[in-house]
């Protein structure tokens, strides 16, 4: 015989606390109330009882590294808007690339106010993101990763990395930097667009090593300076400049990267193009801007918001433990602008 679903009141009397502060954290309002020992107090015993909270959860946790990178955002409105129109709410959650804040959201997200969970990156915290997934859809759209076994928006960074190489070589560069902030396994996306560049330039036999200029940033760090991506770009663009004189061309790990290594430039009294071409990926607002006219790659950013909730929809109402994994890859497409041209004399 199947149990009956707990009251508020059960769950109240076991849990030792108020009716009315079972149904807020239930139903996930003025969480700031209460303390992490209450709320996981309430959703331990919920579950014990046999509380579910598949036909009451409409809100979708977006999970990002920060919210001041344009690319991030502009995911994050894509959702956004995609979820209004099916009649969610979403609760944004920064973890400044913190694996801890990240574990501590996943745990949040057992809260049954929530449907889904979307990461605007790749999941640190895999195993936990799994274990999440087989209870409510958890989506990730970043960086195309095999073994990340959850469904997913891609980009396959790999080759736009190689798109960006391909354009430089073209141009005549053989002398080319990349510069970037952390690169390591956590942060696939920038050492794919590494890889891909390397493998472009190997290919010529005109193209001599790539330069990697790269400083390693604490989450802390990244938390306290919002500027973190710009002042990275420009210091290394100036160690750059310095160390390595025969460099023509530097291409940044994105963006916002590659705004501090044009201002570093120009301060070093350098002109763009002229006597450096740079390049950056993602393609955010700015980069459009006639004073920049960055050279980029594009990647869809808002169309991949809309598409990772699709994908969170079509998930729910179906057994939690899913025997596909969807995956939905956009294609980079490079974007030339104003500030590659051929190399100088």
């Amino acid at each position: 015989m199947k149990r009956n679903v707990p009251t508020i009141k059960e769950i109240a009397e076991k849990a030792e606390v108020s009716t009315a502060s079972v149904s807020m954290i239930l139903s996930g309002k003025k969480l700031t109330r209460f303390s992490e020992e209450t709320i996981q107090k309430v959703l331990s015993v919920a579950k014990e009882l046999g509380y579910t909270k598949a036909k009451t959860g409409r809100t979708i946790i977006e999970v990002c590294p920060t919210v001041f990178n344009p690319y991030y955002s502009t995911i994050i409105q894509g959702i956004d808007s995609e979820a209004f129109a099916h009649g969610m709410t979403t609760m944004v959650y920064n973890t400044y690339w913190d694996v801890e804040r990240e574990k501590a959201v996943l745990n949040f997200a057992e809260n049954p106010s929530v449907c889904g969970v979307i990461f605007a990156m790749i999941p640190q915290q895999h195993e936990t993101a799994l274990l999440l997934n087989s209870k409510i859809p958890v989506v990730a759209v970043g960086d195309y990763n095999e073994n990340i076994q959850l469904d997913g928006v891609d980009i396959n960074n790999y080759n736009a990395g190689s798109l960006i190489g391909n354009h430089l070589i073209e141009l005549g560069h053989k002398h080319i930097a990349f510069v970037s902030t952390s690169l390591n396994n956590q942060h696939s996306a920038r050492t794919r667009r590494l890889e891909g560049l390397e493998a472009a330039c190997k290919a010529s036999p005109d193209v001599k090593a790539i330069k990697v200029y790269s400083k390693d940033i604490s989450p802390s760090y990244e938390l306290q300076n919002v500027n973190v991506e710009y002042e990275t770009g420009y210091e290394l663009a100036k160690e750059c400049i310095k160390k390595s004189p025969e460099i023509t061309a530097i291409v940044a790990t994105n963006d916002m990267v590659a705004y501090g290594v044009i201002n570093a430039i120009q301060d070093c009294g350098f002109k763009i193009p002229q006597d450096y071409s740079v390049c950056g990926f993602d393609n955010i607002f700015p980069s459009k801007f006639n004073d920049l006219h960055l050279t980029t790659i594009d990647h869809c950013i808002t169309q991949k918001g809309r598409k990772a909730v699709n994908l969170l929809i079509s998930r729910l109402g179906y057994p939690e433990e899913g025997e596909t994994v969807t995956r939905i890859e956009y294609k980079s497409k490079l974007i030339a602008r104003g500030t590659t041209d051929i190399p100088r004399s």
